[in-house]
């Protein structure tokens, strides 16, 4: 299982999923949150996690013991029992540069030389992270309208408390870091709307859209029954400009009707319209 998301936590469980709102594109769908996270706040909750035990009974020193506990237990007892023997060392190394690199589409090379490991036990190691339900490969979005997109896929690690307790990771070492910032940021939405899917009227299939050149990338697609299209872009900033929504436009632009709607998820507090079918959402509109 997935771990919590904020929708459960917070006991927000009659409020209609957050793709489904989001599919008509109107603004009305997403009042202004009455008590919105700031983004020292956003960064709070996605090292808290989702795991149940640290987050509805646990707070300070004793999360940050448990999540560390957990971490080990992972590369060294529960690999082991899945698996048979492997050298808990370079799983940690490689569980580490996962952890580093999530919410990226990153090289093999890069991952498995970073952790000191060949190629062929990468790709073990990934499998059983997978098979352990912690790591997550989103696959790369392909359609007949679009050419010269990335084939590879964008890496997860399925709970942000993950990455936080692998990198030793408090709130000042993540906003010091905006790239990091970004991937924590990204790596906690998706935790929200993974679990979301799941059970969802929609049956959506998440997806992530790069061109080769870089010319345009978008952070999420979510394909629903019948092929349509909602698209998201998340931004650890407060005030989203017309800029950040310029891939969800070009991908409107090529899609037509197929695209539904579009939203840049950001760490500001207000809701408005970006543009045609183009939103700009606080990302507690997950949840509120």
């Amino acid at each position: 299982m997935y771990g919590l998301t904020l929708r459960e936590t917070l006991g927000r469980g009659e409020l209609p999923p957050f793709l489904e709102r989001l599919a008509g594109a109107a603004l009305s769908g997403f009042p202004r949150p009455a008590d919105p996270p700031n983004l020292r706040g956003y960064v709070d909750l996605a090292l808290r996690g989702g795991y149940p035990e640290p987050v509805l009974r646990l707070t300070g020193a004793a999360r940050l013991a448990w999540l560390d506990t957990y971490v080990d237990q992972l590369v060294t007892r529960d690999a082991e029992t899945l698996d048979g023997a492997r050298d808990p060392v370079l799983l940690r190394r490689y569980f580490e540069a996962l952890c580093a690199s999530t919410a990226g589409v990153v090289e093999d090379k890069t991952l498995y030389e970073s952790a000191g490991i060949s190629r062929m036990t990468a790709g073990a190691y990934e499998r059983l992270l997978t098979d352990m339900f912690v790591f997550e490969a989103m696959p790369a979005w392909s359609t007949n309208r679009l050419s010269r997109l990335v084939k590879g896929s964008k890496r997860y690690m399925t709970d942000s408390s993950l990455v936080a307790a692998a990198l030793r990771l408090d709130e000042e070492a993540v906003l010091r870091d905006g790239d990091l910032l970004g991937r924590l940021i990204d790596t906690f939405v998706v935790s929200q709307l993974r679990a979301e899917v799941e059970t969802g009227a929609q049956r959506a299939r998440l997806y992530h859209l790069r061109e080769k050149d870089g010319r345009h990338e978008i952070d999420v697609i979510a394909e629903v029954s019948g092929g349509d299209v909602i698209a998201l872009e998340i931004k650890a900033t407060a005030a989203p400009r017309s800029s950040d929504a310029r891939h969800l436009a070009w991908l409107r632009d090529r899609l037509g009707p197929r695209f539904l709607a579009g939203a840049v998820l950001h760490t500001g507090p207000l809701p408005f319209v970006l543009g045609e079918r183009i939103l700009a959402l606080p990302v507690c509109s997950l949840w509120t």
